[in-house]
């Protein structure tokens, strides 16, 4: 679908971006504008910009639109059940969370599992916890509260099995429910004796699943009320997918060194520092076994991730960007460009509009070595999951 700008249904915004491209030169896919309030705006534009009186360029434009939305059509998500609203709760109820259910589950495609209901312990049940055992593995057992049964070896042999099922479903990322004791990520209550309980524990399931998948995106519930953590975890489970979808095909160091081209700007974003070192062992890749070099970039690539990115490394990173256009812009065209990146750091506008102008000026331009950039060409849904930080 193409929009004009008269669409945008903020009329600042939408005159702002009229000054800065003509008007016969923008094809907007999908795009909203909602006011959010105190000036700033929240976002969920599919944008591009293209020769609209080029019918090649509309022709190409709508091709690597199609090429996306295949790309990203299925992101997958593994979820604890009961944050769907499935009443698997030991009390027979649910913990059903609405930003979940109500926003993302038109984004992703769930993968829903409830490692106690599936153990066989049934709905309603007795209640389960940790408790503190040093000759334990992980120094842990899982017991039932009231009658002391001892469920750890059965709990533990199911979570190894139906993880590394896991392995067929393809998933980007998975959302744990906080403080259970068989999926909670963190700050889990162990018991030892008569005193409260500490706080430092993790559900036997889900240490599991970050064992055998240590670079998969985990997340829970209550953690994603955080913009902060919600925007990292929407990163990391686009580069997560990316690079999987990358090495489960015919790679080579060839396509390898193009994913991480690609990706600079991104790993810019979130750490300089990693983003060098990955530089390095993509420049000894030749030195490298295959299998070893496949889980080392995997392994930095999603350290780097963890970093989260801040509004003062992506204006550092727009700032590069326009660096390989100053050249060819005149003196008013970069004041716009330099006015709007300012907008974006002073949080005035989000982070679409500066990225939507420099793609605009690179494509009419044809500075391949920007247009490659997936930083500067995000996918349909990752605006739309962005809209939501």
């Amino acid at each position: 679908m193409t929009l004009s700008l008269s669409d945008f249904s903020h009329p600042a915004l939408a005159e702002r971006l009229k000054q800065l491209i003509p008007l016969e030169a923008v094809a907007c896919r999908a795009a909203t504008i909602r006011h959010a309030g105190r000036g700033r705006f929240g976002l969920a534009w599919a944008a591009g910009v293209s020769q609209a009186s080029d019918p090649k360029a509309v022709s190409s434009d709508h091709n690597e639109m199609t090429n996306r939305i295949t790309e990203t059509k299925a992101i997958r998500l593994g979820i604890s059940t009961c944050l769907l609203g499935e009443e698997v709760r030991h009390d027979g109820g649910h913990k059903r969370d609405p930003f979940l259910m109500e926003t993302l589950s038109d984004l992703v495609e769930w993968v829903p599992i409830c490692p106690e209901v599936e153990l066989g312990l049934g709905t309603p049940r007795e209640p389960i916890h940790l408790v503190r055992d040093t000759s334990a593995p992980d120094g842990v057992r899982l017991t039932s509260v009231k009658t002391d049964i001892d469920l750890s070896s059965k709990m533990r042999r199911f979570s190894r099995q139906r993880v590394r099922a896991l392995a067929l479903e393809r998933l980007s990322g998975f959302v744990l429910k906080r403080g259970s004791p068989s999926c909670g990520m963190e700050r889990v209550k162990v018991w030892s004796g008569p005193g409260p309980a500490a706080r430092n524990g993790r559900g036997l399931f889900a240490a599991e699943l970050m064992r055998q998948y240590p670079n998969l995106p985990v997340e829970e519930e209550g953690r994603l009320h955080d913009p902060g953590l919600r925007e990292n975890f929407f990163d990391r489970i686009f580069m997560y997918g990316r690079l999987r979808r990358l090495l489960s095909r015919r790679w080579t160091i060839g396509t390898l060194v193009t994913f991480h081209a690609e990706h600079k700007f991104v790993l810019m974003a979130h750490s300089l520092p990693r983003y060098r070192e990955l530089g390095r062992l993509v420049a000894d890749a030749k030195t490298i076994p295959r299998a070893e070099l496949a889980r080392r970039y995997e392994d930095e690539l999603m350290e780097a991730m963890r970093t989260r990115a801040t509004r003062r490394r992506h204006t550092n990173v727009l700032m590069h960007a326009m660096g390989h256009l100053k050249k060819y812009l005149d003196g008013e065209t970069r004041k716009d460009l330099l006015e709007v990146t300012e907008d974006y750091r002073l949080g005035h506008v989000p982070r679409i509009v500066p990225i939507t102008l420099i793609r605009h000026h690179a494509r009419r331009l044809d500075i391949s070595y920007l247009l490659q950039q997936v930083y500067l060409n995000p996918r349909p849904k990752e605006l739309m999951l962005r809209n939501h930080v």
